[in-house]
């Protein structure tokens, strides 16, 4: 129970310095954002740079120091993505959000705690699109066949 309580506090302290970190580095105001989305300001260049290397590092040196991750226990794996039509459709739709609201998806629950109550409208939309996504994935599994390939 220590481990996971240590665990939950990690994740806890580890959101709050997130949070402001992008508070900090203004990505928590969409007219920086948008700004930057229309190629007037490059600041936030480097913030997406130092997050990248940052991942990156996560990536390459953490599955070499743990066998399995904190808090699932399970191994550490890549899932790998093939291109498909729901990526292309699901990145469209995430960039055009992201241009309408100035604003990616973790900068605006960080944008809430700067002030910017307003952001709940796009919030709103991201769970509208969420739910509206999960109803047409669902409707989109096909039932499995009874053939083998010998017949």
């Amino acid at each position: 129970m220590t481990e996971n309580r240590a665990t939950y506090v990690l994740i806890y302290v580890g959101g709050l310095l997130f949070g402001f970190g992008l508070a900090y580095s203004r990505m928590a105001q969409p007219e920086v954002v948008l700004s930057f989305l229309q190629l007037d300001d490059f600041g936030l260049l480097f913030v997406m740079f130092g997050a990248a290397v940052v991942t990156g590092l996560t990536y390459f040196v953490v599955p070499r120091l743990r066998d399995s991750a904190p808090l699932t226990k399970s191994a550490y794996t890549r899932r790998l993505k093939s291109l498909d039509r729901n990526v292309v459709v699901g990145g469209g739709i995430f960039g055009v959000g992201w241009g309408l609201s100035g604003i990616c998806p973790g900068a605006a629950y960080a944008s809430l705690g700067v002030g910017n109550v307003v952001m709940l409208y796009g919030i709103f939309g991201m769970f509208v699109g969420a739910y509206v996504q999960g109803a047409l994935r669902s409707t989109d599994v096909t039932e499995p066949t009874t053939e083998t390939a010998g017949d």
